[in-house]
């Protein structure tokens, strides 16, 4: 726990531009799960792809996971509030996605992988953003990391605010992953009833707000638990500033857009529909699973 931050100074804060209420969904072996992302918000959300959230005590809705699939052009970035997800790929990883950990991929070229729950009974929660890659990247070599919960960097600030710095940086502290290009910020904010917290932000970002306990003020709009905000671009603007009503928790995400073109089929994203084909393609003909 990092207690010698520095503190972010947030004169010119985003207002919430609008609120997202997720829609009912199901995906893999029939995993229930509310879709907060999609692709109507792509290009609004650059570089952001898809994001679902996932939370029940009934194993019924959870327990088939997520068999073998394939992926292409982008990453997956899972976080277990609670629970415990066993990941395999093709490339030979394997990895236990345990409560308070995040299991980071990046699919480049291609990769089959699976994820599947290690649990019977109890709640398993969390949540799945999808994040591209850059055109000159989407061919890489697929990567993956376990990052367990005592591996993410925390901080608390002066208002007694809990913060679980997953990439980017907040405060002065430096998060588990950060990447170049779209230079992610994703923070997991724990908030008494009643704290402030403010977060230094470019304006060039997009970024969005996830309440999932409690409620948040965010200049002036309520964004209960469930709901997603979208935050403005105003150019003059320099950060987030909010404050909690009742004990709150949330994540906070942004990341530089890519402008980009993205074309979509499936779980496989590139930049041209004959780039689609060829994933296709090449999936069919078994180049993902070498």
């Amino acid at each position: 726990m990092n207690t010698n931050h520095q503190a972010e100074v947030v004169t010119r804060p985003r207002q919430v531009e609008h609120l997202v209420v997720g829609q009912e969904t199901s995906d893999g072996a029939g995993v229930k799960l509310t879709r907060l992302l999609d692709h109507q918000l792509q290009k609004r959300l650059d570089p952001f792809l898809m994001l679902d959230a996932f939370g029940s005590d009934e194993p019924g809705d959870y327990i088939a996971g997520f068999p073998d699939h394939p992926h292409r052009g982008f990453e997956t970035i899972t976080y277990m509030l609670t629970g415990r997800m066993r990941h395999r790929d093709s490339a030979g990883n394997e990895g236990l996605l345990q409560t308070g950990g995040v299991q980071w991929m990046t699919a480049g070229r291609g990769v089959i992988h699976s994820e599947l729950p290690e649990q019977e009974s109890g709640r398993m929660a969390g949540f799945q953003l999808w994040l591209n890659l850059p055109a000159q990247d989407k061919m890489c070599a697929p990567w993956y990391r376990d990052i367990q919960r005592e591996q993410i960097p925390e901080l608390r600030t002066e208002q007694d605010v809990l913060v679980r710095v997953i990439a980017g940086a907040s405060h002065g502290v430096k998060g588990a992953v950060q990447r170049a290009h779209t230079q992610p910020l994703y923070l997991d904010i724990h908030s008494p009833d009643g704290a402030s917290f403010t977060q230094a932000l470019p304006a060039t970002m997009n970024a969005f707000v996830v309440v999932y306990e409690g409620a948040l003020q965010v200049q002036g709009t309520r964004v209960a638990a469930g709901q997603m905000a979208i935050l403005n671009n105003a150019p003059e603007s320099d950060g987030v500033q909010f404050q909690a009503v009742g004990a709150t928790r949330a994540i906070l995400v942004g990341g530089q857009p890519l402008h980009e073109a993205i074309v979509q089929y499936g779980p496989f994203v590139m930049n041209s529909q004959q780039e689609i084909m060829q994933a296709i393609d090449d999936y069919r003909r078994g180049a993902f699973a070498a």
